[in-house]
C-alpha cells in the first residue's frame, strides 16, 4: 500500500498589512531593504479570528472536492491553538460535520510542521489505521508579536491550509528525513504563556537590533542564529533525502521550502545547486506563514502549472525547536 497527496487548499485572512502601513507605524522603515527579503504585504487575522477558524475555512474549501464521509483521521498544526484544552482538532471534527469514528489531534510545530504532519498521516496509512488524513495547519503568529517588533512584524503572517493524504496502489509520498535539535529553543521562544510562566501583567520591555521591541509574553526570534541553523543543516537535509530515496538532485522536477525569506532561499538555491526553474520563491503578498507557506507554495505551483501530473517535488521545512524534515512526492 502507498499514498499520495490529492487535494490541497488554503486561506489568508482578509485583513492585508501592507510595506507601506508598515512605514506608517515605523517611519524609519527602509523598503528597499524588506524588497530585498522578498515580501510587499502579508495577512493578518482579525481580533477574534483564531488559528482552528482559518483551518477550518481551508477545510471548507477542500471539502467542496472532497468526499467527507471517507476521512478518517484530522491532523491539526499549529503553536496558537485555541485553547491549552480540548484540542482544536476535537473540536475542527464536529464544526466540519465528520463522522465520529475517526482519530483527531493537534501537534505543535512550527515551520517544519507540514512535513512532519505528511510524515504522520503516511505512518498512519501504511499502518493501517486510516485511509484518507486530513492535515490541517492554522498559524496567527501575529498574535503573539509585539505591535513594537518590527523585524517579527515584517517578516510573518497569518495563513491556514488544508491536505488530503489518502492511500494509494502507486506510493507518491516517499521517503522522510527528520531533525531534531532542542539547543537551539530558545533562539525562536515565546517565553511567557505555557504552564511554566505565566503571562506578565506589566512585563519587561526589551529591545534587540533596530526598531524591534518585546517582552516575555511574546514571540522573540533570533534571526542571525536561526539563519545560521538554517545553512548549517538545510543543505545536509536535502542531501540526505536524496540518497534515502535514491535520486539526484537532476531527478526532481521542482523543490519547495518552507517560504522563510527570499534571502534565505537564495542561499539555499545556490548551495544546493538548484536552477531557478526547479526552485520555488513567493512570498511577496503572504510573508512567513510558518507550517502554511509548503502547502500554499504547493496549490499555487499546481495552479500556475509550475508542477503538473508524473513530477517529482522535494519538499523541505525547517525552523522554530529547532526542527527540520524533508521529503519527495510525486505529482
Amino acid at each position: 500500500m502507498g499514498c499520495e497527496i490529492t487535494h490541497v487548499e488554503y486561506y489568508l485572512p482578509e485583513e492585508v498589512f501592507s510595506n507601506e502601513d508598515l512605514k506608517k507605524e515605523f517611519p524609519n522603515t527602509d523598503l528597499d531593504k524588506i524588497e530585498k527579503i522578498g515580501i510587499r504585504s502579508r495577512s493578518i487575522a482579525s481580533e477574534n479570528q483564531t488559528s482552528l477558524d482559518l483551518a477550518y475555512n481551508a477545510a471548507i474549501k477542500l471539502l467542496e472536492k472532497v468526499d467527507k464521509a471517507n476521512i478518517d483521521f484530522l491532523l491539526f498544526c499549529t503553536q496558537t491553538p485555541d485553547y491549552l484544552l480540548p484540542t482544536s482538532a476535537c473540536i475542527l471534527q464536529d464544526k466540519l460535520g465528520l463522522k465520529k469514528n475517526i482519530g483527531a489531534l493537534d501537534f505543535n510545530l512550527g515551520c517544519s510542521g507540514y512535513i512532519y504532519g505528511l510524515a504522520v498521516a503516511k505512518g498512519l496509512i501504511e499502518a493501517g489505521i486510516a485511509t484518507k488524513v486530513l492535515l490541517l495547519t492554522g498559524e496567527t503568529y501575529s498574535k503573539l508579536i509585539n505591535k513594537n517588533d518590527r523585524g517579527n512584524r515584517t517578516i510573518f503572517g497569518d495563513a491556514g491550509s488544508a491536505t488530503i493524504i489518502s492511500n494509494s496502489k502507486i506510493n507518491k509520498l516517499f521517503n522522510f528525513e527528520l531533525g531534531t535539535d532542542g539547543s537551539g529553543a530558545e533562539n525562536l521562544i515565546v517565553r511567557n504563556g505555557g504552564v511554566k510562566n505565566v503571562k506578565e501583567i506589566d512585563p519587561e520591555i526589551k529591545k534587540y537590533g533596530t526598531d524591534n521591541h518585546y517582552t516575555n509574553n511574546d514571540l522573540y526570534m533570533n534571526g542571525p542564529e536561526i539563519f545560521n541553523f538554517t545553512i548549517k543543516n538545510i543543505p545536509l537535509l536535502v542531501k540526505r533525502t536524496l540518497i534515502s530515496n535514491g535520486l539526484d538532485v537532476n531527478d526532481l522536477s521542482y523543490t519547495i521550502f518552507h517560504q522563510a525569506n527570499k534571502f534565505m532561499l537564495e542561499y539555499l538555491k545556490k548551495k544546493n545547486k538548484i536552477p531557478d526553474s526547479k526552485f520555488y520563491i513567493d512570498l511577496e503578498d503572504t510573508g512567513n506563514t510558518v507550517s502554511n507557506t509548503i502547502p500554499i507554495a504547493l496549490k499555487r505551483s499546481l495552479s500556475k502549472g509550475y508542477v503538473k501530473k508524473g513530477d517529482k517535488v522535494l519538499l523541505a521545512g525547517f525552523g522554530v525547536g529547532y526542527s527540520w524534515g524533508s521529503t519527495i512526492i510525486e505529482i
